[in-house]
């Protein structure tokens, strides 16, 4: 008997090891999923909350020297009685955007959704009183876009969750990480089955990085129970480290793959779906001093840099608390959306051809075309009359159209392995003019 029970204790241990070793494999509605994800390389990020009320940025809970109590007095007043989901979504769409990630929990740790798991939400603890959560999901979708939602893992008032690198002063008596994660799995139970987002975008790992192994949180818990509930659903965490397992794309915090201006990025580059994230002016949340916005022509020419490292752009905007979008905002979509009209087929649904970035552009490509973006034409070789661009080519070409007027253009493909193509100065477009070189099968 007691051998019978050893021998199955160790197999019990060698079957609970081979387990532990399985590496994630994505089911076919998760690659489904994925080349949805890639197909639209322009989404709009929403931090909205009630930090807007305050109009201070999203951290004002941490730097404004607020207690708790005091922070969260803002719900009782928090009334976006602007709010206009369908008009959010139109503006969205018409912008060029596939896809929309919104704040549904940020590190203060209230809920912009409907939740049983705490008081501490938009329906419950507020005069408005409605789930603006359901509302935009239903909108962003009748839209023919795909919604997403943000989660902090972190948060700043609760007493279970330890305190970390950021946040305010707590009892650490209290701090029970097991029950933190529980409440953690039953919001995100109810995302799923009450919003069915394409995916969940987590920020907040960071936040332990000095006096925590990236274990300690648990995440692959996390990932296998949201796979549990929805094998479709894809996954993404903002921890500016290489992605972890279970994760279904990897996010750069504004900064592009491969570059790191910022400190966050520097990460080796995995072949997951990619996304940059970065802010319309300075800061993500609502702040009413932060009127630095960049130009329609900055922003279209990331997006475009963006989808030449094979990556998205998910582009942020705080609305204001009464529900509105900023106008500079929705003036910066409009801008956005004109050259989306026109020229979204030259980063939607494309790849990166393998050649750097010059001092002139990028490039990106499909199966049957290559999309030379010429971002800076000042830094083309030119005779006063032409500007010539040579680049490294192996393949066959049928023409080289300027997408400008549909002209189509001189080129030589010589025995050197470099494509030649003079572009008339005169045809150079202020944001990013195109050539559009079309290959031989």
């Amino acid at each position: 008997m007691k051998k019978s029970i050893l021998f199955s204790f160790v197999l019990l241990l060698l079957s609970s090891a081979g387990a532990l070793a399985q590496k994630y494999e994505p089911t076919p509605e998760n690659l489904a999923s994925r080349a949805e994800f890639t197909s639209h390389r322009l989404g709009i990020f929403l931090h909205w909350g009630i930090y807007s009320s305050y109009a201070q940025g999203e951290w004002y809970l941490s730097i404004g020297n607020l207690s708790p109590e005091a922070y969260s007095e803002a719900a009782t007043g928090f009334y976006p009685s602007e709010f206009d989901p369908a008009q959010w979504a139109r503006a969205f769409k018409e912008a060029g955007a596939g896809y929309v990630t919104m704040t549904s929990r940020h590190h203060d740790g209230f809920s912009m959704f409907r939740t049983k798991a705490s008081p501490f939400n938009i329906v419950d603890a507020t005069p408005y009183g409605r789930d603006v959560a359901g509302e935009l999901t239903a909108a962003v979708k009748a839209e023919g876009m795909r919604m997403q939602f943000y989660y902090s893992i972190i948060d700043w008032i609760r007493p279970d969750y330890p305190k970390g690198n950021s946040g305010i002063r707590k009892d650490p008596s209290k701090y029970d990480y097991d029950h933190y994660l529980q409440f953690e799995k039953a919001q995100i139970k109810e995302l799923i089955e009450q919003y069915h987002p394409a995916a969940l975008w987590f920020d907040g790992l960071w936040d332990h990085s000095s006096d925590w192994e990236v274990s300690k949180w648990r995440m692959d818990e996390m990932y296998s129970y949201i796979h549990s509930l929805d094998p479709a659903c894809l996954i993404g965490n903002n921890h500016h480290i290489s992605p972890l397992e279970g994760e279904d794309f990897q996010m750069f915090e504004k900064d592009l793959p491969g570059e790191n201006t910022t400190g966050f990025g520097g990460q080796s580059i995995s072949v997951l779906p990619l996304e940059m994230c970065e802010t319309m002016n300075d800061v993500w949340g609502y702040s009413v001093a932060d009127q630095n916005y960049k130009s329609v022509k900055t922003l279209i020419q990331l997006l475009v840099r963006a989808a030449a490292k094979d990556s998205n752009l998910l582009l942020n905007i705080g609305p204001q608390a009464n529900g509105k979008l900023p106008e500079k905002a929705l003036d910066r979509l409009r801008g956005m959306g004109e050259w989306m009209r026109k020229y979204s087929f030259t980063v939607d649904g494309t790849t990166k051809t393998g050649l750097p970035e010059q001092p002139w552009g990028v490039s990106t490509r499909t199966d049957n075309e290559i999309y030379l973006h010429i971002l800076s034409p000042d830094s083309l070789p030119s005779n006063g009359k032409e500007g010539a661009i040579v680049i490294p080519f192996t393949g066959k070409v049928s023409d080289v159209v300027l997408l400008t007027n549909g002209e189509k253009l001189p080129f030589t493909l010589g025995k050197d392995g470099f494509l030649r193509v003079n572009v008339p100065v005169t045809g150079f477009e202020e944001i990013d003019t195109i050539l559009k070189v079309n290959l031989k099968k």
